[in-house]
Parts: C-alpha cells; sequence; structure tokens
C-alpha cells in the first residue's frame, strides 16, 4: 500500500511533465508541418519593414525562425538542405565584399540593415525557397500570397490617387518624415521606385495566374484593370516605361492566347482610366508637371559623372561603402545633400566595388536568365500548377523588368530582392529535380 501511494505522486508528476513538454512543442511542430506559411509570413513581414529606416526588426526575428523551422524539418525528415549551384557562387562573392565594408563600420544599424536588403536576404531566400515550396500545394499558396499583395499594393496605391488617404493602412506610409516621394503612391515601401517595381513583378504573375484560370472569377478583372492605375498613381517614370514595355512585349509575343487577352484588358482598362484621370480634377497637370520635370534628371547627370570620374581613378577594386559616400559629396558642388545615391545599380557596384564587384553582378544576372531555360528532358507538363513551363517564357520579362528598373534605381528594397530571388529558388529546385530525374533515367 505504501509502494503504491509514493508511486502515484510519481507517476503524476512525470504525466504533468510530459504534458508540458508536449504543449511546448505543439506550436513548434506547427511550425514544422507548414514550412511556406512561415516563409510568406517572413515577406509579409519584410513588406512592411523599410530597409534604411529604424523599425522594429520584427522581420529579421521572423527570418531567424524561418532558418531554425528548415534546418530542424530537415534534420527531422533526414532531408539535404542543398546549396550550390547557378547564382550561389557569384553571390556569395557579393555577399563577401559588401561583408567586409560592412565591418568597416560594425555599429551602424542603417548598414547592416542595408546590407540585408540588397546581399544577404536574397542569397538566404533563394536558398530556403528551394527546401520550402517542394509540391503543388506550397506553390500555390505562394501564388495566393502574391495575388493578395498585388491587390493590397494596388489598392492602396488607387485610394492614394483618388485622394482617399483616410483608408491607407499602415498610417506611416503617409508620413512626410519619413522615407521620400510623399507626393506619390509610395507604398509600405516608403519610396515610389520600390512599389511601382513590386506592383510590376506582382502584375506579371498575376498575368500568368490568370492564363492558368487560377485567377478568375470578379476578382480577375479587379486586379487586372486595378494594376495599371495603381501603377499611373506611383508617378515614376521609368516604372511607367518597363510596365509599358513588358506589357506590350507579352501582348505581341506571347503564344497563349489568354495571356494575350489579359494583357490586351489591362491595355484598355489603363487607357480608360488615364482617360478619366485627365478628364477628371487636376490629374492633367500633376502627371504633366511629372513629365516635364527635369531637375531630378539633372541631379541624375551631376551624380552619374562624379560616379564616373571616381570610377576610373579606382577601376579594379572601388571605393568602399564609407569613402565613396565621402568622396561624392566632394565632388558635387552643384547640389548640397545630406547623402547621395547614385539611382543606378550597376553604377554603384561599380564604383563602390569596382569591375569585381560588377562582373559578380552580371554573372548574377546571367544565371538568373539561365535558370529559366526549359528543360530539354522531362519537360514540365502545362498542368495548371504554378512554374509550370510556360511561366519560364513568362520569366525573362520579369527579370527584364528589374535589370532596366536597376538602370533608374539602386535596388536596395528587400521586399523586392526577396520575392526574385525567392522565385528564382523555386525554378532553380525544380531543375534540380528534373536533373536528377534524368539521371535516374
Amino acid at each position: 500500500m505504501a509502494v503504491l501511494e509514493q508511486t502515484a505522486p510519481r507517476n503524476f508528476g512525470f504525466d504533468l511533465l510530459a504534458w508540458t513538454i508536449r504543449a511546448g512543442l505543439r506550436p513548434l511542430q506547427g511550425l514544422i508541418a507548414a514550412p511556406p506559411l512561415v516563409f510568406m509570413a517572413v515577406m509579409g513581414l519584410m513588406l512592411f519593414h523599410p530597409p534604411d529606416f529604424r523599425f522594429p526588426p520584427y522581420d529579421r526575428i521572423a527570418f531567424l525562425v524561418l532558418v531554425f523551422v528548415v534546418l530542424l524539418r530537415a534534420c527531422v525528415l533526414r532531408k539535404t538542405v542543398s546549396f550550390g549551384g547557378p547564382v550561389t557562387w557569384p553571390m556569395l562573392g557579393l555577399l563577401l565584399l559588401a561583408l567586409w565594408g560592412v565591418l568597416a563600420q560594425p555599429y551602424d544599424a542603417e548598414t547592416w540593415s542595408m546590407f540585408a536588403a540588397k546581399w544577404f536576404l536574397p542569397f538566404a531566400l533563394f536558398h530556403l525557397a528551394g527546401c520550402v515550396f517542394e509540391d503543388s500545394s506550397s506553390l500555390r499558396q505562394f501564388e495566393v500570397f502574391s495575388l493578395v499583395v498585388l491587390g493590397y499594393l494596388s489598392l492602396i496605391a488607387i485610394l492614394f490617387l483618388i485622394g482617399a488617404k483616410q483608408f491607407i493602412f499602415p498610417r506611416y506610409i503617409l508620413d512626410e518624415g519619413l522615407g521620400i516621394h510623399a507626393d506619390r503612391a509610395r507604398g509600405p515601401f516608403l519610396q515610389a521606385v520600390a512599389n511601382g517595381v513590386a506592383l510590376n513583378l506582382l502584375g506579371l504573375v498575376a498575368l500568368d495566374s490568370f492564363r492558368r484560370r487560377c485567377l478568375r472569377g470578379l476578382l480577375a478583372p479587379l486586379l487586372l484593370a486595378g494594376l495599371p492605375l495603381a501603377i499611373v498613381a506611383t508617378r515614376t517614370r521609368a516604372v511607367w516605361l518597363s510596365f509599358a514595355a513588358s506589357i506590350l512585349a507579352l501582348l505581341f509575343f506571347t503564344q497563349s492566347r489568354r495571356l494575350r487577352r489579359g494583357c490586351l484588358a489591362i491595355v484598355l482598362a489603363g487607357a480608360t482610366g488615364l482617360v478619366a484621370l485627365v478628364t477628371l480634377g487636376d490629374g492633367h497637370r500633376s502627371l504633366s508637371e511629372r513629365l516635364e520635370e527635369s531637375g531630378p534628371v539633372k541631379f541624375r547627370m551631376a551624380v552619374y559623372e562624379a560616379g564616373w570620374e571616381m570610377f576610373l581613378k579606382k577601376p579594379l577594386n572601388g571605393w568602399g561603402a564609407q569613402k565613396m559616400q565621402a568622396e561624392l559629396s566632394n565632388r558635387i558642388s552643384e547640389f548640397r545633400q545630406e547623402e547621395y545615391y547614385f539611382h543606378n545599380t550597376y553604377l554603384e557596384i561599380l564604383v563602390q566595388y569596382g569591375l569585381v564587384g560588377l562582373a559578380l553582378y552580371v554573372w548574377v544576372v546571367a544565371d538568373l536568365f539561365r535558370i529559366g531555360r526549359k528543360p530539354r528532358k522531362h519537360a514540365l507538363e502545362n498542368d495548371g500548377n504554378f512554374l509550370d513551363e510556360q511561366f519560364r517564357s513568362l520569366w525573362p520579362v520579369i527579370l527584364m523588368v528589374y535589370v532596366v528598373n536597376s538602370l533608374f534605381v539602386v535596388m536596395n528594397y528587400q521586399f523586392v530582392n526577396g520575392y526574385l530571388f525567392t522565385l528564382a529558388g523555386m525554378l532553380s529546385a525544380q531543375n534540380r529535380t528534373l536533373g536528377e530525374a534524368n539521371a535516374v533515367s
């Protein structure tokens, strides 16, 4: 009897401890079971965290959770986390070059944030995407996420365009003390160019969804009609040009009739909306002023000239981030600003890292185009899944939007970079799977 009385409390304590451990691990089990949701949560937080402002680092914490979940899941399932292949090595070289510059000023939080947005996060998301989005269900989830983000960004831009700013959320978008382009539809990026590039990339993905009949019903015309209005609302000439070029390229060169109809709907909706905007209110005056504005062009030409002279002085290894900014300020006397930006990704890399950095970046871009080539054997079937064979015909257009806009702005937008390299990571993983299938056969 005494033995039973002593055993019962021990068993109760053991059961309570086991229950507590199980309850504590249950959320972790949920995360391991749904890594695509964790990945998209990270992307969503990146959307609302401009890289050069001191916002709470929720996205960084979520990113660490994502890495932990992916690695733990790989251990539990005894799967190998793939590393290497196209894009990896030139990106790693750029990552090390940028890290060397950041270590020169290790206590500057803004410098670390820019380093993460431009180099580290795209590199990491490229590799993580291949491990997370492994089947059609997870790819569909990411597609839905893309359409939701497109709808949100379009709605916010249109609300800004028509003056319904009381409905814009979050409210920091309207804070003129934060970021730049407060007079344009800049979205949560706080930069109109970033908003425009994101709308363009997401819009092309939405057109592919429309082609595969995954975007249909009332949602299809709403998204396709709202997209050109949102692009106009950014009031950014480079974005206007790249968007028009991408839609016209698909309209005249795509082999898909449905995709051609989607592009035609965007053209008609954009023309109708533009006429209404010019006819009603002062839309004609504001757009004309933006088209005729020459001040930014003169400033950029002065920066380009100073940057080219700096490159000629140190062509091989560049100036480094800290010395580059100081030297640029000394060389520009016509305009006075606290900081100067090249407004050109390639020129900034050339001045900051020299020919070595530019060669690595061109290598990255070339590999991104190479990733989208159609496989020769075991070709993907056009079965309506995201990233099917016809998507690869769209991939060069998506890349051209990114490449062309890089001529007019420095691509330091972490959501834009992360989104593009996530798509590239999915395609790379798909290529790797097809290569393994070819090897077996």
